[in-house]
């Protein structure tokens, strides 16, 4: 019976890489010739990296709106709207430059119709760049394949919770532990939080004032991770965007709750060092400040875009082979790659987790190095959320238990 269950085990892995390797097949047209530069451009980095389309093959890709903010020829600002890429090139005054901005023949954005819809239908624009031939694009506010998956994981996470608070809302009154594996799960990992990473490293209590945020952090960052793994879908957190605003929520925070104790030696510096060293020491830490918050960000997004790169790339293995040494080895290349692609996925099940505990419990340490009071020299540290009034009730209340403990004599 084990062995049974471990091969459906065996067979669902490698139905699940894949189904990873049937969406990364080189998007070319029936006719055109399939190039290592194509392959490394569309199979790996095209995947790995953010689109403006949804890629269900080979049963659909579906491209996502495009909105671009531009400044016209004659100086006005305008909002533009198009359905697809596609409809972009073909509507407006828009070219299409090759993947890196220097495709193959293709130096200059592409602007003939006959030209466009060649590329059109090679779909070479799902992972070319579009340049607007007349005017400027001052922002491009277009949906992304990540910003898709993104509202999905925020979506996955509200609803989570939302369901988990009714619950616990309807059950308040009984006095029977929580019913079902999920909503036991669910506490385990919100009591990990608390526990281990708010606790320890917020002091004085105000651990409070933070665990909602360090929860949200913690369970976003775990679901875009694992969005990342099914297929057809992709990580928000493999992009830099993504990372970037967590960390910025984080940095915010710690701007704004930091004690004054804190403002006082990141602008002033160490209370007994002396004024030359001060000097060189302020704007030392003011940059080490803002480069920890910068490595959080960029550690989470090179953990997962790195992760993708992996997948993709030995995915790619195959077109490559079928390339350079003919169907046969790209034949049996496909059980290797599928092999290691499942044990990369495993893997990265693994870094989900993790790379999630790394973000928040560095968001911990960073606001509770903020919002930490020093005490003076001859100042005694009080245990955390008690003042001396509250210790001399504690110590008069054991010294009453004493009493009445101690045996009287006949």
């Amino acid at each position: 019976m084990i062995g049974r269950v471990r091969s459906i085990r065996l067979v669902v892995l490698l139905v699940l890489g894949m189904g990873l390797a049937v969406p990364a097949a080189p998007a070319t047209a029936a006719d055109e010739e399939v190039t290592l530069e194509s392959i490394v451009n569309n199979t790996i980095l095209g995947h790995a990296e953010d689109g403006y389309y949804l890629n269900f093959k080979p049963f659909a890709q579906v491209e996502l709106p495009r909105i671009m903010l531009v400044r016209t020829a004659d100086g006005a600002l305008t909002l533009e709207a198009y359905g697809s890429t596609k409809g972009l090139l073909q509507n407006g005054p828009y070219g299409l430059a090759a993947h890196g901005d220097g495709g193959e023949g293709h130096a200059d954005p592409m602007t003939a119709s006959a030209e466009l819809t060649e590329a059109i239908g090679a779909k070479e624009h799902l992972h070319g760049s579009v340049v607007r031939t007349s005017g400027a694009v001052v922002a491009d506010l277009s949906i992304s394949r990540h910003l898709i998956f993104g509202l999905l994981a925020m979506l996955i996470v509200l609803g989570i919770f939302i369901a988990l608070a009714q619950r616990y809302e309807k059950d308040r009154d009984r006095l029977e532990a929580p019913q079902g594996i999920f909503q036991n799960m669910m506490e385990v990992l919100v009591v990990f939080v608390r526990d281990e990473i708010a606790k320890p490293n917020i002091p004085d209590g105000k651990w409070r004032t933070f665990l909602p945020y360090l929860l949200t952090a913690f369970f976003f960052i775990l679901v875009a991770n694992i969005l990342g793994l099914v297929p057809f879908a992709g990580a928000a957190t493999s992009n830099i965007a993504v990372t970037g605003v967590m960390a910025i929520m984080t940095f915010s925070i710690v701007l704004l709750y930091a004690s004054t104790d804190y403002y006082k030696e990141l602008l002033t510096g160490p209370p007994d060092a002396p004024v030359l060293i001060r000097i060189i020491l302020v704007p030392i830490e003011i940059i080490g400040l803002v480069m920890r918050h910068l490595a959080l960000a960029i550690r989470l997004f090179a953990n997962m875009m790195g992760g993708s790169l992996i997948i993709f790339s030995l995915i790619g293995l195959v077109f490559m082979m079928n390339v350079i040494m003919g169907e046969a080895a790209a034949w049996s290349t496909t059980v290797i790659s599928i092999g290691f692609t499942v044990f990369i996925l495993l893997l990265k099940l693994l870094v989900a987790f993790i790379q999630a505990y790394v973000f928040t419990i560095l968001s911990a340490l960073f606001i509770g190095m903020a919002v930490e009071e020093h005490h003076s020299d001859g100042e005694e540290e009080t245990e955390p959320g008690l003042d001396g009034r509250s210790e001399e009730r504690l110590d008069a209340i054991e010294d009453q238990v004493e009493q009445r403990t101690q045996p009287t004599t006949a």
